[in-house]
């Protein structure tokens, strides 16, 4: 079994390094910081405090190795989804992402994961794809993926016992995960105003507590957090308004002190891909 959920005990993750990241206009926090040289050292450093993170809450990390043809490849959510059965190798909208297909491919072999499904004719990155539970995954249509891929997603899981339900969204918003996460079994930090109607139907259906922000906090990455299990979440120093509101709701908040890799446009959660959560 590898990933049974979004909120169970975090176990073994997948990353890269930032070693060639740079700040290209490709999303709406990354275009603010287009001129910029990103500080290479800085990055590496936060990049370790993440991975140190994981390792003192008892994740295994694993790694994909930076190479300059993939600067981006740090955002390793990007390339897929993960489920108990295996992965889902996704299709990036953009063709400076396009080496990321194959070397996550190769790697995921690597480590004896299978790949169950792969989206070939439509478009679907890794940070659209949200379990609400063990059964149901939400899957953002913003920017990166759109109704082909979903639907490819669907032929392949549903007859796994899986129900796939679209959430459409404003295209600045770039991925579900920036605008909503799911932090904990009945609690989630999101920019409510900006979810359709359905789905904040779906929430409260599913008695879903909502820890709410206001639309620019997306582009701070407020709500780009990493669920490790048991009451914890990985989050932002600089997130201080939501981390209070998460320790009110009884979440152990662990902060991470990241400010530079964040001008690329994605934060914790961007920078994970989870291979094993029980």
């Amino acid at each position: 079994m590898f990933v049974k959920n979004g909120t169970g005990i975090l176990k073994k993750v997948l990353v890269s390094r930032p070693s060639y990241l740079k700040p290209a206009p490709i999303n709406e926090i990354a275009k603010k910081w287009k001129d910029t040289t990103m500080d290479i050292e800085l990055m590496e450093k936060e990049h370790k405090i993440l991975t140190d993170t994981y390792k003192a809450e008892g994740v295994e990390v694993e790694y994909l190795e930076a190479d300059s043809d993939r600067p981006n490849s740090v955002f390793s959510r990007d390339f897929g989804g993960c489920v108990k059965e295996g992965y889902i190798l996704g299709k990036f909208k953009l063709d400076m992402r396009y080496k990321e297909h194959v070397d996550y491919e190769k790697r995921m072999e690597e480590l004896g994961i299978p790949c169950i499904a792969k989206v070939e004719k439509g478009l679907f990155e890794g940070g659209d794809f949200m379990f609400m539970n063990e059964k149901l995954i939400a899957i953002g249509m913003a920017d990166r993926s759109n109704k082909e891929g979903v639907e490819e997603i669907k032929k392949n899981l549903e007859p796994l016992g899986y129900e796939i339900v679209p959430v459409f969204l404003n295209p600045a918003y770039l991925h579900l995960d920036m605008c909503f996460n799911l932090v904990d079994d009945h609690l989630a930090v999101t920019y409510a105003e900006g979810l359709p109607k359905n789905f904040r139907k779906l929430l409260k259906d599913l008695d879903i507590d909502l820890i709410e922000v206001e639309e620019k906090d997306i582009f701070l990455h407020g709500c780009n957090l990493q669920a490790l299990g048991d009451n914890r979440v990985l989050s932002l120093s600089r997130n201080i308004e939501v981390n209070k509101k998460l320790e009110d709701h009884g979440m152990k908040v662990i902060k991470l002190p990241i400010t530079e890799i964040l001008k690329a446009g994605g934060g914790p959660h961007c920078m994970t891909f989870p291979l094993i959560r029980e």
